[in-house]
């Protein structure tokens, strides 16, 4: 099997994303693209992100007419902070003949020497990269031969405008799926906090 790893803290997912896990399914040549849900993301507070039940189960509505792209629980399940490297671990017994793509941004390569257990990440691996508007710092030679870019037309979009937008009270039928905004609208997320 060939498995993309699509890991984020999908605050809500958005179309973007969904668009990303096609072209990495397509691109590939991937059995499926497993959208890892973090529990607890390392690099952010944990204090302002919604609740990660409810995050996954915006990621299931997104993913529900999606052939080959499936939510992924495994970090909602384990203590502590969701490292990369513990989550491709985790995935590795679960699939041990498996090759694994792991999808990330072009911020996130540059970023990568930094992460807990890079070398075990690298080992397990191959990154498949999103490029990114605006990067500017240099990629180490370490990852050189780990990593290819991925075909897709770059996008602005981040779940931090979505939000920005629904607090301000903008329409987002452009970029949340529809099971998405029903979710949101329900359990009225993303409010202004008066």
């Amino acid at each position: 099997m060939r498995i993309g790893i699509f890991g984020g803290t999908f605050d809500p997912i958005h179309t973007t994303h969904v668009a990303i896990g096609r072209a990495a399914l397509k691109h590939k040549g991937l059995d499926e693209v497993l959208f890892v849900v973090a529990a607890a993301p390392p690099h952010k507070g944990t204090e302002d992100i919604t609740d990660a039940n409810l995050r996954y189960a915006m990621v299931e509505a997104a993913l529900a007419d999606e052939p080959g792209l499936r939510p992924c629980d495994l970090e909602l399940h384990r203590e502590g902070p969701s490292y990369t490297a513990d989550t491709v671990k985790a995935l590795r017994e679960q699939y041990p003949d498996a090759e694994f793509l792991l999808i990330v941004g072009e911020d996130s390569l540059v970023d990568l020497p930094n992460w807990y257990k890079t070398q075990d990440i690298l080992d397990e691996v191959r990154l498949l990269v999103l490029p990114r508007p605006g990067i500017q710092q240099p990629i180490s030679d370490a990852l050189e031969g780990h990593y290819e870019m991925l075909p897709f037309e770059e996008s602005k979009l981040s779940s931090t405008d979505v939000r920005n937008r629904l607090i301000a009270g903008g329409g987002v039928a452009d970029v949340l799926p529809a099971g998405v905004q029903r979710i949101v609208t329900e359990k009225g997320l993303y409010r202004a906090h008066s």
